[in-house]
Parts: C-alpha cells; structure tokens; sequence
C-alpha cells in the first residue's frame, strides 16, 4: 500500500476539511467493515481448522509507528502495489491510489483512528499508528498474560481474510509435509547413507539430488499458472505430487526391510550403489511432494494478501508456527530411532504423513476459480488440460528463461550425481553464465547487478557440510579422538534447539536489523556468519577439550545456536531483496526466477563442497578415517572466500533502506502493464474484473511463488 501512496505524492497535497473528511469516511466506515468479516467471499466458506508454521499463538511482528518497519510480510509478499477494491462496486473506500483522490495518507489515517474497526488492535488496547486497517498482533504482554484470549482473537481475525478450509490445508501441509515427512527425509540422509558405506562427498551429492524438486519451484509455479487441470491451477498439481510422494513411500518400505542394508553391503559395491540410488530417487520424491504444496500454498496467500494488504504478515507467521512445530515433533524421534536402526519405522510414518493432505487437497480447500477454455487467451491443449496462451503470450521471453531455469537445477543434480561431478560442475558454470548473460539482456541494469550480487554470494558459501557431519557422528573405531555424538544429539537435541533459535532469529532481526540499509544488514551478517565456522574449527582442531570444554556443550552452545542464528539473519534480508526487485505486473514470475537462481546456487556451492571434500584426499567412512585436511576446508571455503567475494558483491545492491523502493520500475519502463496494441485497462473495468474475481474466488492467474 506504500508504494501506490507514493506513486499519487501528486494527490496528498490536496486540502480538505477535517470535519467533512470525518463525514465521508463515517459514511465508508460500513464498506471497509465488510472488507474485514469473514463472510468475505475471497475463498468458500469452510468448517475444518488446521494451520502451518510458526507459532500460530503468537505473532511477533509489530506494527510500525513513524518509521515502517519491514515484517515477515514484507520478507515474502511479492505485489509491491496490492489493490484493494469494493466486493460490490459501491462506495466503499479504495486502499489504492483512488484513496489519494480526495485525501493525503497522514489525512486519511488521523481520520481513521478515529473510526477505527474493533480488531485485535482494540482488543489488545494497542495504539497502531500505522495502518488502521492491518490485523494487529497481540502484544508480548497479552500473548504471555492471556495466552488463550489472545490466540483465540488472532484466530478469528485471521479468518475474517483467510477461510477456516485454507488455514485447516496450510496447517496439514506445513505441520505433516514441510516440518513433517520432508524434514524426516532430510534428517535420514546422514544416519541411513552413512550405514550403506557411503562416503561424504557421495552423500552430499545424493542431498543435492533430494534438494532438486525445491530448485525446480520457477518451473512448477509457471506450469501451474499456465496450465488449468480439470479447470483449476493448484487443485490437480498439488493432489498428482501427494501420489508421486506416496509412491516414493511405497517403494521405500517395499525395499528397505530388515537386513536390507546388510544384504547389499555383502553383495558388493554395485549392490550399495544399486540400493542407495534407488532410496534417492523415493527420497527426491517426497521432496518434490513438499516442494509442490509449498509452492501452491505461497501462490494462494500472496494473492490474497494482495487483494486484502490490511491482513498483514499474519498468514507467514500463521505458516512458520506450524512448519516449526512440525519439525520439532519430527526431530524429536528421527535420532532415537536411527540410533536404533527403526528406519523401516520411519518410513510408514512418512507414508502416513504423505498421504495427510490428500483428502482436504481433493475437495477444494485451496480456494481458486474455475477455469474454462471460453476465457479471452485461453485454449485447450488436451483432454482436461487448457493452456493459457494469453499471459504466456504477452511476456514469452521472460517466461521461457524463468522455465528454463527450473528445469536446469534437477538435470544439473542428476548430471552430476550419476554421470560425472566434473561434467556437473561444467554444465553448472556454463548455465550460470547464460542465465547471467539472458538477465543482462532482458532485465534492467539495475535488476542486472542485484541479480550478480546474488549468484556471487550463493555461490562463494561452498559447503563442507557432509565432511563435518561424518567428523561429528564418526565413531571410535573411525575416529580414536573425536567427538563421536549419536544421533539423537546430533539430530534430535541439536535439531531442536536450532529450530527455536532459527524462531528467536527471525525476531532479533526484525528489532535490530530491520531498519538498517541493505548493504550495511548484509555486511553484517556476512562478517558474524565468517565467525561462525570458528566454532567448528576449535572442536575439530579439539582446542576445546584441551581447556576443559565437552565436545557436547561447546557444540550446543556454539554450532546449534551461533551458526543457525546466523544462518537466519542472513537469509531474511535476502528474502526481503527477492520480493522487492519483482517488477509489477509479473511479480510472481521473476520473484520464482531470483528465488530459483538463488536455490540454483546452494545447490552448486553443494557440489562444489563435494568435490573439495573428494578431491581433498579425506577419508570419511571405514576403521581408518582421515580428517586432517578439514581445518584447511574451514579456513578457507567457510571463513574466507564467503568473506572476500560476499562483501563486494554487496556493493552491487542498491544502498537504500530495507523499508524503500529498490528499483523504480516507472522509471525503467519495464514490459508496460497493457499488451501491445490494446488500451489499458479503465478504473470501473479495474473495478469490474475484480468484482468478478471476489465472487469467483479469485484469478489463480500469474499468482505469487515464493521460496
């Protein structure tokens, strides 16, 4: 909304009577109540309840007072420009640049909190000086002193934006998936891997593979938009990925039985590597089941947070409790259990996880129009399939380059994984330079240079992160003098503890970093993240047993919670720059670009990690293991290359506030928002079309795809 009142300065300076304004907003007052009451026909009504990530009880984000603070909200809302329009097309009040017609926005708000709605800003007697209309959260002091009251009145408002169905589907999908049955498959990597015999550089490239689908986010965010199953963008996508993860289960509990592993350990190499890649190609299932829902999940609540910017960053924190929880619980009995060997355990339980969204999926809790191939650009491409030929049409080049990239993160893992790391690392580097070349061209220069900032600083963080887990978990006969943790430390306790720091992160930052600029937030982090191998370096160099320090103690106080704290300052103000360079009009699609380059890059700074680990002469597995070029990895790939190439990458991105504009698209002209030879679109059409979505269920077209 701060971007439409800035783009109508023009209008603010418009002098009105107070007493007349106070009038007509009274005589608003009931329009924008209805924008608010859950009967508000953004999805159908629902009935069930659920949720997703973070703690759903409390949301920390604040409201801004004289200074706009960035939110989760902002870390993740693509639409730079969110227009909010009248269900009915009455006279209800705009919350787009019509509002600056006939008021300033300090006009506005000093009028409006005077009439202000009864939410969770009255009940919580919070004076907002922000925006009236945003959803406030609870207090600190409501959320610890009336825990109940506060989250049953942050679940109410909450569902005056978001149907009790589509919170009761994001809920299953990032307790039971996201934090459920993906991160049990990730957890497995090390502890099932490393009992086949494999070794780290291997086991890091067959994460890399696991990790594709996530890669693959642009390729499936632009296939869902661009091709309605059954008349529906997400319905049928998401409930084909819920079967393919089933399969994948399916096939893994059908292979791995007692003994299984024993058996191919006897049979040979062959047998090991046969087995191994059968549970990579189960693993990059489930994967690409959570990658999926994810990915649809963020499409629809972006959109309807554009269409409704006063539900503020709520939803994320709505999501992140629940995934948080998710993974808690998941952790809490993956280490015990591998300990055990239960991995055949394991393995109904993601099958029964997996196959939690089916249902609700199914029967239409992602709330979305139907489509139909009488539509202006739409076609039928087969039996139960349309193409939207329009919106591909009006920006095909971009649209092909953002495909592309999806598709090159999974060929580029499977190159390197089942061919040759050096062929993968080549087609990696020259896909790299095409991307860049491709962004050069078709992209401003400005976009250009924030979009080289990113590929340099995701690129230069190579990952030794299999070497050290196998140096932590290796066992005496391996390792005489290490720190030999199971994995119920390394897994479970040092798991959770990190996911709760990773939640104490995300507020740190939001109090302490959020209002400095770019450049100095990233320079920052950069330079704590250097110092956070460091603690990884004393234990391997055993420094700290030599001044009386357990391993256990100085890893959970160091590595569990310094290196996740950091881990999650650095990525906030990255997610911030991806929502903030997606141009309007295609926000969806170059947002998934930037957040596909970027998962793009993790993955080659894992294959790179991978070769350094091979090529570095260490053994990781067997009676007689050799650690000794680690500290070197440390210094070198952990501590100084991140630090030499990051920091001047970050001169790259514009030094502006994290609560400003980062590129003025007005200005670049960028792909006008009117295709070619067709006149734009007037202010009762605008108003008609989204009349039409409201009572629909929304246009699912172009929709938001975050990471």
């Amino acid at each position: 909304m701060d971007n439409n009142l800035s783009s109508s300065t023009n209008l603010s300076s418009l002098e009105l009577d107070q007493d007349s304004l106070v009038e007509e907003t009274n005589n608003n007052n009931n329009s924008r109540n209805h924008l608010r009451s859950p009967s508000t026909t953004t999805s159908p009504p629902t009935s069930s309840v659920t949720a997703t990530s973070p703690s759903s009880s409390i949301n920390f984000q604040q409201p801004s007072t004289n200074t706009t603070i960035p939110t989760m909200e902002d870390i993740t809302r693509i639409d730079p420009s969110p227009l909010i329009s009248s269900q009915d097309g009455d006279s209800s009040t705009q919350y787009t640049d019509d509002m600056t017609s006939y008021t300033s926005y300090a006009e506005q708000e000093l009028i409006d909190s005077q009439h202000k709605p009864n939410t969770a800003a009255a009940y919580n007697n919070n004076n907002n000086e922000g925006d009236p209309h945003t959803l406030t959260p609870p207090t600190w002091h409501d959320t610890f002193v009336h825990p109940f009251s506060s989250t049953k009145q942050f679940f109410i408002e909450l569902s005056s934006f978001f149907s009790w169905e589509f919170l009761s589907w994001m809920a299953i999908q990032q307790c039971f998936i996201s934090g459920g049955v993906f991160a049990l498959v990730m957890s497995l990597g090390l502890p099932l891997f490393k009992e086949l015999g494999i070794d780290a550089s291997r086991q890091q490239l067959y994460m890399t593979m696991i990790f594709a689908p996530w890669a693959m986010k642009p390729f499936i965010g632009v296939a869902s938009d661009l091709f309605p199953i059954r008349g529906y963008n997400k319905r049928y996508f998401a409930v084909y990925s819920i079967l393919i993860g089933l399969v994948g289960c399916c096939v893994l509990l059908g292979l791995y039985q007692s003994g299984s592993a024993e058996a191919a350990i006897a049979a040979g190499p062959e047998a090991v590597q046969s087995f191994a890649d059968w549970i990579v190609i189960c693993f990059t299932a489930v994967s690409y089941e959570a990658a999926t829902l994810d990915i649809l999940g963020e499409g629809k609540y972006s959109e309807l947070m554009r269409k409704y910017p006063e539900s503020g960053s709520s939803i994320i924190s709505f999501k992140f409790g629940w995934s948080l929880l998710g993974s808690i619980i998941t952790q809490s009995f993956v280490g015990p259990m591998s300990d055990a060997g239960y991995f055949h355990i394991l393995f109904w339980i993601a099958l029964m996880l997996s196959v939690t969204p089916f249902y609700p999926t199914l029967v239409g809790w992602i709330p979305e129009k139907k489509r139909t191939k009488n539509e202006p650009g739409m076609a039928k491409l087969c039996s139960g399939c349309l193409f939207d030929k329009g919106s591909f049409q009006e920006k095909k080049v971009p649209f092909l380059v953002i495909t592309a990239c999806g598709l090159a993160a999974p060929i580029m893992a499977a190159v390197t994984t089942y061919a040759s790391l050096g062929i993968g690392l080549a087609v990696s580097a020259v896909l790299l330079v095409a991307f860049t070349v491709a962004t050069y061209f078709i992209f401003p220069p400005t976009f250009f240079k924030v979009f080289l900032a990113i590929i340099l600083t995701y690129c230069s963080n190579v990952s030794i992160g299999s070497g050290l887990s196998y140096f932590y978990t290796a066992d005496a006969a391996c390792l005489p003098d290490g720190p030999h943790f199971d994995y119920t430390y390394y897994i479970t306790i040092t798991g959770v503890v990190g996911s709760v720091v990773n939640f104490f992160g995300v507020i740190l930052y939001q109090y302490f970093l959020s209002g400095w600029r770019f450049r100095s937030a990233l320079i920052f982090t950069i330079v704590i993240g250097a110092l956070a191998p460091m603690i990884d370096l004393i234990i391997v160099m055993r420094w700290n047993v030599k001044i009386g320090i357990p391993d256990k103690v100085f890893f959970l106080l160091g590595n569990a919670i310094f290196e996740n704290l950091v881990g999650i300052l650095q990525s906030i103000p990255f997610s911030s720059i991806f929502a903030k360079i997606a141009p309007p009009g295609m926000e969806s699609a170059v947002f998934a670009y930037t957040v596909g380059i970027a998962n793009f890059c993790g993955m080659v700074s894992n294959l790179l990690g991978s070769g350094v680990i091979k090529w570095s002469g260490m053994t990781t597995v067997g009676d007689d293991c050799n650690f000794d070029a680690l500290p070197n990895l440390i210094v070198v790939f952990s501590i100084l290359i991140p630090t030499l190439v990051g920091i001047p990458a970050t001169f790259l991105i514009p030094n502006v506030l994290q609560t400003e504009n980062m590129i003025d698209w007005e200005k670049e002209q960028w792909y006008v928002s009117q295709r070619d030879g067709e006149e734009p679109l007037s202010e009762e059409d605008v108003e008609n079309n989204n009349a039409d979505d409201d009572r629909d269920g929304g246009d699912s077209r172009i929709e938001s795809h975050l990471l």
